[in-house]
């Protein structure tokens, strides 16, 4: 009754107003009006009709409102079970893309946006006799079912009374989704009811009337990617909500959610779009290759030995309160201000030239007024069409060398006054220079189109043919301003900067480089910035007037927190080191804290390192002036070494065991940790031997430092004041770690970072974690920051550090520090192999798990024999040690990889040159064996069809073909002749007979020119006379082993074919080297001996090798076979070469030596070497 009376009506309203409905309820259901709108404007054209409405019986309007309910959800549940039943291909899974699309689901879930309505068409008009009752056991009611045109009378409905049910389910489940939907998806919009105005509630009223009145109204669903109907030929249309309708368009005929077909209104692009889609889809080439690795992969079974975690669920670790200052100043701008004013001639910072004399120094004064020099110039004198170039808040790069501290620091300072953000970043020495177009990646997100840099800097760079700088690769187009003084403006007398007192807005931004070599910006805060400040005076005990040595670099991390923010903060006296100073004389920074009598020296633990080589010439050196030696990469694991070395030495010179201040540090959370001297606080150091096997399970368990498999770890302090830490889990939510559990330091505080600039995903992640107990609670309500450093809380409240998460290797479930593996490379003697110590260690993804590549430079005066033993002990090292292979070690001529600012290894970018194959190695073993231990199962073998199908369906199917196999040699050719030469030896006799001189074998020397060769008929003859000598001199039978002991060249093959001539079994060994017996010679011999050779073939010269005083210090001589030299042979023939009477004959022997010394032989058959295709 509803139904018929909905449509009665509908057809008693004009046309116009119907299409005019139809085109509001579209506006409404995408967004493009409100529903206080969309009310308004649905009374308005409806008001002249509103007796028509009223005249209906009140019981349609319940009956119409209850069957939208139901069909609202009728609807959802349709959905949801659709949902539930499809599975998403793995092929396309990403978790952080899901995290994201959840995201954005939540989110618009929050604005409770109305979802889109169907599409329906009045193209196909099949019968209600036509249409099949949907399958349950389907998927396709996600889709929605299809509606048809035309009317349904009640004559057709009798007959089909069982089609009743279903036809109304289909009709209410697919009809109603743009009404209900656009109705019930704005809980905070009050719908209109009888209850207000005649007006609305009559329109509210007609609305549910035409969105049911389905039954005597169904039409076939439209298809909009096709172009004019043929045959004109349409019912009438009814009125409904939909999806698009173009004014004065008549010819498309477009049906809506709720049934009613209306003209199309569909955009150019949509219709492209449409037409696309609708071609048929050609999936790309490589998803016709895809395995289903979850069958085919072995998959890991876990250690059943492995340690399993037993402690207590950790407690939070807090640090000691903020101490109160009375004179603290607001803000780091307010300490510029007072000291430049108050205490004008202070040095403020010395810099040093590459000879050590002192070549500047800097008082507070200067400080101060080139600053504010250079803020009035940025805010006032820079324009670009009489605009101000830079706006407060604006981004600036800072392009300055690690030789230049003081301009570094007068533009620093500067942008800080003129309210700007400065960016610190490496000078670009060439358009190709490693991360650089990273470095460009991030000038770009951060908008920067402004560089400061020096006269002598912007000279040195690379410039275009018009003078100008280059653009660099990824770059955005930069404008360059030097800062030197006479680039400068003078501010009038009444112009001050404007000094605010701290605040959250960002104050700089460091970059960090991560794993894959992407470069982010982190992104400081003036509040974080001087309660940073604040924390590293109190942890540090520092006070006016001191003397800092710096040596890191200024620019970022703890060279920038202490020798240019913390230092002006308390009036500091900085000594910096230039980088090429140290590379020319490493004791420089001692020498400097003994002339300047340093309170504070800024280091690494390679400069401790470099001092203890460069130390011996230097007898009146102290140190004991220093009471904080700050180790700025104490978190390195492998820093204990040469701390321990450096107070050895320098002990006796005036150097406290206290003084050693080992720290931790990110970019994130800035100085996570401090180790502090005892009058500070601090106390006594911690020093742990941990064993790596339990390290690479996540789990702490002590050991002895006799074993090998062990690593020694030192604390890095307590953490900072004013500071919470807690160790929460490295994968899935941050469960808090047991105490016996690795996982990743957290800090919450407010002197750390604030996000990734622009990138707010990540952020989220690793800026705003909330830290869970077991039951999922949260521990805090304070969002803690992810260091990135790996460690534990150890006894006395003391954190160490046995790593960093982008130095983490998880292979077949284990994890493995890059570090570790670094420090076993360079363990292996001789230490002196690598040049410098250049080494770089990363990990590859192979059949879908990591697996460890190793590069390393190799010194200019290695051998190929030196570069194989060096890789074999390093491989044998890594097995034994870490228990883990290595993939592939590749050794790279010297000073050919890629390098970071400061000269190390630029991990990434040697990364990304292997996986493109541009690494060029000199050297390289591959171990795929000992590593890739997930191998494919053996697949079945398929049934006996035809190749083509088979392919065919392989390829549909998306897997790879079972088996392949080559052609059956032996049918080639079905003639006697082929017959009579089945072996490589009858194969030989025949062509010296047939083609004597064809040239077989050509043997290149070093130079690329030809220096022996052998025909046909010469290799022939050579062969007889190997043969004869085995028979006559040496007196072997057939089947006896005969090991060849020859470079590889014509003479090992030609003994090899002599030996099948006699029928013996030949062993091809490697000669051993002159120059290296004691470990080349012993392979020999066991080769020997394990293959059971009756006699050695050899040369002259390496058979004085064999028996010379120098190889019996290695092996016993005297146990050697007989030894014969091919060059004294008989020259005779034999009477007949040996012809076997199988192929199943043994050919030969092959005998390898594996990389972790274990020796392998392989039988091969004679029929092997003539059928490949024949097992052996």
């Amino acid at each position: 009754m509803a139904e018929r009376g909905g449509c009665a009506i509908l057809e008693s309203l004009p046309v116009e107003i119907r299409e005019s409905l139809a085109e509001l309820e579209l506006e409404l259901s995408e967004g493009d009006i409100t529903q206080k709108g969309y009310e308004k404007k649905r009374a308005k054209l409806l008001a002249r009709y509103i007796p028509l409405i009223q005249g209906v019986d009140p019981s349609l309007q319940t009956d119409s409102k209850l069957l939208g309910t139901s069909q609202v959800t009728t609807t959802t549940n349709k959905q949801q079970r659709s949902r539930s039943t499809s599975s998403r291909d793995e092929r396309f899974r990403s978790d952080v893309h899901t995290e994201a699309v959840q995201a954005a689901l939540a989110k618009y879930k929050e604005r409770k946006m109305p979802m889109p309505s169907k599409r329906r068409s009045a193209l196909v008009q099949p019968s209600v006799e036509t249409y099949t009752p949907p399958d349950t056991s389907s998927a396709s009611e996600d889709e929605g079912s299809l509606l048809r045109q035309g009317r349904i009378t009640s004559t057709p409905l009798q007959g089909h009374s069982s089609v009743e049910p279903w036809i109304s389910r289909v009709t209410q489940g697919s009809s109603t989704s743009s009404s209900a939907s656009s109705t019930s998806s704005h809980p905070g919009v009050k719908p209109a009811t009888s209850n207000s105005c005649p007006v609305i509630a009559a329109a509210t009223m007609l609305a549910d009337l035409m969105a049911h009145a389905q039954i005597e109204c169904v039409s076939a669903p439209p298809d909009v990617t096709t172009g004019l109907l043929g045959n004109s030929h349409h019912e009438r249309p009814q009125v409904a909500s939909v999806r698009g309708v173009p004014r004065g368009f008549n010819s498309n005929i477009l049906e809506t959610a709720d049934g009613v077909p209306v003209n199309s209104r569909v955009s150019s692009k949509i219709q492209q779009l449409l037409n696309t889609l609708k071609r048929p889809k050609r999936p790309p080439l490589r998803e016709f290759f895809l395995d289903d690795f979850e069958e085919l992969l072995e998959v890991q079974q876990p250690d059943p030995n492995q340690p399993k975690v037993e402690g207590a669920e950790m407690a939070l670790l807090k640090g000691e309160p903020l101490g109160v200052v009375s004179n603290w100043p607001p803000s780091l701008l307010t300490a510029l201000h007072r000291w430049g004013t108050t205490q004008p001639k202070a040095p403020c910072l010395t810099s040093l030239d590459t000879t050590g004399k002192a070549m500047y120094t800097l008082t507070y004064g200067k400080l101060w007024s080139r600053s504010v020099k250079l803020a009035y110039t940025l805010l006032n004198k820079l324009t670009s069409k009489n605009e101000s170039l830079l706006k407060p808040g604006d981004r600036v790069a800072l392009v300055f060398p690690n030789s230049d501290p003081v301009m570094f620091m007068v533009a620093f300072y500067g942008c800080l006054l003129s309210d700007l953000i400065p960016v610190p970043i490496e000078v670009p020495l060439t358009r190709k220079d490693a991360g650089s177009q990273q470095i460009g990646f991030l000038l770009g997100s951060c908008g920067i189109s402004l560089a400061l840099t020096t006269d002598v800097c912007q000279k040195g760079l690379p410039k275009a043919q018009t003078g100008e700088v280059v653009t660099f690769k990824g770059w955005p187009r930069l404008v360059w301003f030097v800062i030197d003084g006479k680039h400068l403006m003078k501010p009038p007398k009444d112009w001050y900067p404007l000094i605010r007192d701290a605040s959250n807005d960002p104050a700089f931004i460091e970059y960090k480089t991560s794993k894959e070599g992407s470069t982010m910006g982190v992104t400081v805060s003036h509040s974080a910035m001087l309660a940073h400040c604040h924390a590293l005076t109190q942890a540090c005990g520092y006070s006016e007037a001191e003397t800092l040595i710096n040596v890191l670099d200024f620019k970022r991390d703890a060279g920038l927190w202490h020798a240019v923010l913390t230092s002006v903060m308390n009036r500091m006296n900085v000594v910096s080191i230039p980088y090429a100073l140290m590379k020319v004389n490493p004791l420089s920074w001692i020498q400097k804290v003994n002339a300047y009598k340093a309170r504070v020296a800024l280091v690494k633990s390679r400069d401790m390192h470099w001092s203890l080589l460069a130390q011996r010439d230097q007898r009146e050196l102290s140190l004991g002036s220093l009471r904080m030696l700050i180790v700025a990469d104490g978190a390195n694991p492998w820093s204990i070494s040469s701390c321990d070395a450096f107070l050895n030495v320098f002990q006796s010179r005036g150097l406290r065991p206290e003084v050693i201040c080992p720290c931790a540090s990110s970019a994130e959370a800035l100085t996570v940790s401090m180790r502090r001297p005892p009058d500070l606080g601090g106390v006594p150091p911690g020093k742990v031997v941990l064993s790596m096997n339990g390290l690479s399970f996540g789990v702490i368990r002590a050991d002895t430092e006799e074993k090998l498999s062990v690593l020694t770890v030192q604390d890095v302090g307590q953490v900072m004041p004013g500071a919470t830490m807690c160790v929460v889990k490295v994968e899935g939510a941050p469960y808090l770690c047991k105490t016996d559990e690795v996982g990743e330091l957290s800090v919450s505080s407010n002197s750390t970072g604030t996000a990734y600039y622009g990138l707010h995903g990540i952020t989220k992640n690793t800026f705003e974690t909330m830290p869970l107990i077991a039951n999922g609670d949260p521990v805090s309500n304070q969002p803690f920051i992810r260091t990135g450093l790996l460690g534990f809380i150890g006894p006395e409240r003391l954190v160490f550090v046995v790593g960093k998460v982008d130095g983490q290797m998880i292979i077949s479930g284990r994890r493995h520090s890059c570090d570790d593996v670094v420090a076993t490379a360079l363990a292996v003697e001789p230490m002196k192999f690598v040049y410098r110590g250049r080494i770089a260690v990363f990990s590859v993804n192979v059949l879908h798990d990591e697996r460890i590549v190793l590069v390393a430079e190799q010194r200019p005066d290695s051998s190929e024999e030196d570069s194989f033993q060096w890789m074999s002990r390093v491989l044998q090292a890594i097995d034994s040690i870490h228990q883990v292979g290595v993939y592939c070690l590749a050794l790279v001529p010297a000073n050919t990889l890629p390098k970071a600012p400061l000269g190390g290894i630029h991990i990434s970018e040697t990364k990304q040159h292997f996986l493109e194959g541009s690494l060029h190695p000199c050297n390289v073993l591959m171990c795929p064996h000992t590593c890739v231990t997930n191998l494919p199962k053996p697949r079945q073998k398929q049934p006996d069809v035809g190749p083509a199908s088979m392919i065919v369906g392989n390829l549909v199917a998306g897997k790879r073909i079972a088996q392949a196999c080559g052609r059956d040699v032996s049918q080639l050719e079905d003639n006697d002749q082929a017959k009579k030469f089945l072996y490589l030896a009858d194969v030989l006799q025949w062509r010296s007979q047939t083609t004597p001189d064809h040239l077989l074998l050509l043997l290149l020397n070093s130079k690329g020119t030809v220096a022996s060769s052998a025909s046909c008929l010469q290799l022939h003859k050579r062969a007889e006379r190997v043969a004869a000598g085995l028979i006559e001199k040496a007196r072997l039978n057939v089947g006896d082993h005969v090991a060849l002991v020859f470079p590889p060249g014509i003479d090992l093959i030609a003994t090899f074919f002599g030996c099948l001539y006699a029928g013996c079994i030949p062993i091809t060994v490697r000669p051993p080297h002159p120059q290296n017996l004691a470990t080349t010679l012993p392979t020999v011999k066991m080769i020997v001996e394990v293959s059971k050779s009756a006699c050695i073939l050899t040369t002259q010269a390496i058979m004085r090798l064999l028996k010379s005083k120098e190889a019996a210090a290695a092996v016993d001589i005297k146990t050697w076979p007989t030894i014969l030299d091919t060059e004294d042979m008989p020259k005779k023939k034999i009477a007949r070469a040996f012809r076997p009477i199988s192929p199943d004959t043994l050919a030969y022997l092959d005998f390898s030596v594996s990389t972790t010394g274990i020796l392998a032989g392989v039988k091969c058959l004679l029929w092997a070497p003539i059928y490949p295709s024949s097992p052996s």
